[in-house]
């Protein structure tokens, strides 16, 4: 069966009609036909052989996976239904809450976004794999989840009162969904407390890259705050850099704090634009087959560059950071980033259902497996509580000398700059 590629997404895949975004790290679209007569055997059948060819781990989560074929077929099904809840619950044995069955409503909802808006609260949400906890990626700035102070790491424990214990993603996305100016309670657990966070549903509109021109003590610096790797963020990355080109900015800044990641291409596009040579990326599948993605000498500019991260940056914010770092391109200051590793592949099945199965892994140049264990920034300083909170109520803060991470970041980048006008004026002599 031929199946055309699409794209790479990592860590916001892809986003949901809720405002809810399902981090699977990191996601490869594709096309599927359909069966030829739809029947409920042949849909459980055309998922099993998919995970069979494709499926990260060889020995399926130790569990014998012609055995299970032979389980679910020797069944009798009736409905496309009946067939939804054998998929499910034959996927659950692959111990992964990123490989996934989605029914045909569930897979309508899973859409790039390419428009910029989408409609929800605004959240990019994953399961712990050991914990199957569903725990809150980031909010997206400006949207009624992050008006309302939710915070990376928090864990959603009930949603309109109902317990999310045993609740998949899928199930938790449904109930998030709503019309717009409906409200929905999300039950947070952070640290030891639980706190009720009533939010209104709304049209959420993205703009994935902020820049402004800075002063520092010696010159100019260029601040970029990127959002999320949307379909546009590369065009509009190339734009800012541009623009403060003209300006003659000394340096840049580049926030990836609480960013959950996007397309692969566009993270693989953006440090191009910083990187003039060497290593992007790599993915490995199963097999050990290797893909390495490279700098093609393309950079818009070499001049010092500082990027930002925490907690909340995941996926292709870890592998733009990654590069950024194993390349000596930057220093990176922050708290260490999310830890998502993992490559999954979507595509369509049976009756315009769809299925997200994880792939491969991807790590840094240097051979580091982001998964779990994150990005570590070369200068670590994280933000208190009350500080999260101050800059959360005001955003104006974000980016300047009120904001601690990048006050330090702002510091490291003015010692950056002094060293190159020394370098230079030594030269001129």
């Amino acid at each position: 069966m031929v199946i055309a590629k699409h794209g790479l997404i990592l860590g916001a895949t892809a986003l949901l009609l809720t405002g809810v975004t399902v981090i699977g790290a990191g996601i490869h679209l594709s096309s599927q036909a359909s069966l030829s007569n739809n029947a409920p055997k042949e849909l459980i059948d055309q998922v099993w052989q998919i995970i069979d060819k494709t499926y990260v781990d060889g020995t399926f989560n130790q569990v014998d996976w012609k055995a299970t074929r032979s389980e679910y077929l020797d069944k009798t099904y009736t409905s496309d239904e009946q067939a939804y809840d054998a998929i499910r619950e034959m996927l659950e044995r692959l111990g992964d809450p990123y490989t996934r069955f989605m029914n045909p409503e569930e897979f309508k909802n899973m859409q790039i976004d390419t428009s910029g808006e989408l409609t929800g609260v605004g959240i990019q949400l994953t399961q712990d794999q050991d914990t199957k906890k569903l725990v809150v990626i980031s909010p997206i700035e400006d949207t009624p989840a992050f008006d309302a102070g939710i915070q990376a790491k928090d864990i959603i424990t009930k949603i309109d009162g109902q317990s999310t214990q045993g609740m998949n993603i899928n199930d938790a996305v449904s109930l998030i969904r709503g019309p717009i100016g409906i409200q929905v309670i999300l039950t947070i657990k952070r640290e030891n407390q639980e706190i009720e966070f009533p939010i209104i549903r709304a049209k959420i509109e993205i703009h994935p890259v902020k820049y402004s021109q800075k002063e520092s003590s010696l010159d100019k610096v260029g601040y970029i705050r990127l959002n999320q790797f949307s379909a546009n963020a590369a065009r509009e990355m190339q734009e800012a850099i541009d623009d403060l080109e003209t300006q003659n900015v000394s340096g840049y800044i580049l926030d990836l704090r609480s960013n959950p990641g996007g397309l692969l291409y566009a993270s693989i596009e953006i440090a191009r634009m910083w990187l003039d040579g060497g290593d992007i990326v790599s993915t490995v599948n199963r097999n050990g087959v290797t893909d390495r993605q490279k700098a093609n000498n393309s950079s818009l500019t070499d001049k010092p560059l500082v990027v930002m991260v925490n907690g909340g940056s995941a996926s292709a914010s870890e592998i733009l950071s990654g590069a950024l770092q194993d390349n000596k391109r930057a220093i990176l200051v922050g708290t260490k980033t999310f830890g998502k590793g993992l490559v999954q592949s979507v595509r369509g099945v049976g009756k315009n259902a769809g299925i997200a199965v994880t792939i491969a892994k991807y790590f840094t140049p240097n051979g580091r497996d982001i998964n779990h264990e994150g990005i570590i920034p070369d200068v670590t300083i994280s933000l208190t509580d009350l500080q999260k909170e101050t800059l959360r109520q005001n955003r104006d803060k974000i980016g300047t000398i009120e904001d601690p991470q990048y006050a330090k970041a702002l510091d490291i980048l003015t010692k950056e700059i002094a060293a190159v006008q020394n370098n230079q004026a030594q030269f001129a002599n």
